[in-house]
């Protein structure tokens, strides 16, 4: 404790000035002369970085409100992502917080090069693969978000800061597997090693680098081209996968009931506790935890006749009651009737003149003595999303038999039964993307699962998004002014010029 304590003051210090990451001149300093002094340093250093993948794991705007899940509640917070009304001047991206985070994970990974860990060569191995993890993954989620990125793979230690072009989005995923390649070697380099090893599920391991690396396979077999070597591999991480002894839970509310610690589900997700202030430093943004908008407040539902059912908070300093679910997620669910997950998904407010609201039940909180709290894991990766991206990749490779074996897996649970629809490789594909929308509900998956299968000519994303129809809104974001006058190698991303 004392370490992390110590992370954060010197980074507070020594990092507050590192702002715009190939944009303007760092003043990193003091992090930099005097805080790598001993192996101990390393360890509360990676743990700081993990505050940045929390960040982002919590930010809404990219993986959901673009998509077809929510709808406005007794309130609206949405903004131009659901909206789509996306321009250069209204809503572009200034990439500064991803830039910090690569930015720290550069800076260790150069400085720990100097220190040998002779007692305990396995923590130095777990600390770079770790860091090697967050990287890809930040690169990752910045790519699937402005496509083409800048790629700063080195360390800057002094005011010479490179200004770099936007590398081609296929040049950031090879590095992205590049990073990845190498943890992986590293965890199966460790002395103790085993697939099954989970140190924490907060942070990065062998089976949650392996999940995002089908992840990643996904994306590029269908966005950037990558085809059927692409989807092989992505079935190949997911190989590894199960051997690392995660199940899926037999009762769908533990999913998100359970925290990731002792949740057979879990392979990575980013922690989350009560009363946690809600904003950050310049260094490690926070922010609160993004179900707050789903929960109701009271006032708002005062006089439900199913009041009880309903996961309100007391103050809408709790649950401010600005989302619920859509009427297109709802329809996924009601194709089938009995379909278990729909109360730990969503229940609508039963008010004396007839129903009313469909508030989310996925993320519930913790209904404390004096209010309900939002302090769910936020889930990065679980077991049946796993078993999803691999039917996706054989239902791709056109196995439809294999992807109808894995989509079942899935639907045990549900009380739904087996798939007994087509299958050919359209109508398999399309229901492999349903039964997405219906397991991983509000789990910040929903946009990349509606572009991957759009690039993979499935569907039509402007004719599946309701926002988006009669739209030309490019699926990527603009960058915004700031990035593009400091730094003139910067392109504007394709469509917003």
């Amino acid at each position: 404790m004392k370490k992390i304590f110590l992370f954060s003051l010197i980074v507070v210090v020594g990092l507050t000035g590192c702002k715009k990451l190939l944009e303007v001149t760092p003043q990193s300093s003091i992090t930099e002369e005097t805080y790598f002094q001993s192996e101990g340093d390393f360890d509360p250093y990676v743990t700081g970085i993990y505050g940045f993948m929390r960040f982002f794991a919590n930010n809404i705007t990219y993986g959901t409100e673009r998509g077809d899940e929510l709808i406005s509640a007794l309130n609206s917070r949405f903004g131009v992502a659901w909206t789509q009304i996306i321009t250069p001047a209204n809503g572009a991206i200034n990439y500064n917080d991803w830039y910090k985070a690569i930015g720290h994970c550069n800076l260790l990974l150069e400085k720990i090069k100097a220190f040998e860990f002779a007692a305990n060569p396995d923590t130095r191995k777990r600390i770079i693969a770790e860091t090697y993890c967050l990287r890809a993954y930040f690169y990752f989620h910045l790519t699937r978000v402005i496509g083409d990125a800048p790629l700063m793979l080195t360390a800057v230690v002094d005011e010479n800061v490179p200004l770099l072009a936007r590398s081609p989005a296929t040049d950031v995923m090879k590095q992205i597997n590049a990073d990845l390649d190498t943890a992986i070697t590293i965890y199966k380099s460790m002395s103790q090693f085993a697939a099954t090893s989970f140190p924490s599920k907060y942070r990065f391991a062998y089976g949650s680098a392996q999940a995002m690396k089908a992840d990643v396979k996904l994306w590029s077999a269908k966005v950037l081209g990558g085809g059927a070597a692409d989807l092989n591999a992505a079935i190949a991480a997911i190989d590894e996968v199960e051997k690392t002894g995660t199940t899926l839970n037999t009762d769908f509310k533990n999913v998100t009931g359970l925290r990731a610690a002792t949740n057979p589900e879990v392979l990575l997700a980013a922690y989350y506790q009560r009363d946690e202030p809600v904003t950050g430093s310049s260094v490690v943004p926070n922010a609160s935890h993004y179900v707050v908008n789903a929960l109701p407040y009271l006032t708002g539902v005062q006089g439900a006749l199913n009041l009880d059912s309903l996961p309100y908070c007391n103050t809408t300093a709790n649950g401010q009651g600005a989302y619920q679910i859509s009427l297109q997620s709802r329809a996924l669910f009601n194709q089938y009737p009995a379909d278990k997950r729909k109360p730990y998904t969503w229940v609508t407010e039963r008010q004396a003149s007839g129903p009313k609201i469909s508030w989310i039940t996925k993320y519930p909180g913790t209904k404390y003595t004096d209010d309900r709290v939002a302090d769910n894991d936020v889930i990065m990766y679980r077991l049946a999303d796993i078993f999803l991206l691999k039917a996706e990749a054989y239902a791709a490779l056109d196995q439809t038999g294999l992807a109808i074996g894995y989509l079942n897996k899935v639907r045990v649970r549900t009380g739904n039964g087996d798939y007994t629809g087509a299958t050919d490789k359209v109508t398999v594909e399309k229901e492999v993307l349903n039964e997405r929308g219906r397991e991983l509900f509000f789990e910040q998956k929903r946009w990349y699962d509606l572009v991957r299968f759009h690039k993979g000519g499935t569907i039509n994303v402007y004719t599946v998004v309701p926002n988006l129809a009669g739209k030309t809104t490019p699926l990527f974001w603009p960058l915004n002014t700031t990035v593009l006058a400091n730094n003139k190698l910067i392109k504007q991303t394709e469509g917003y010029q």
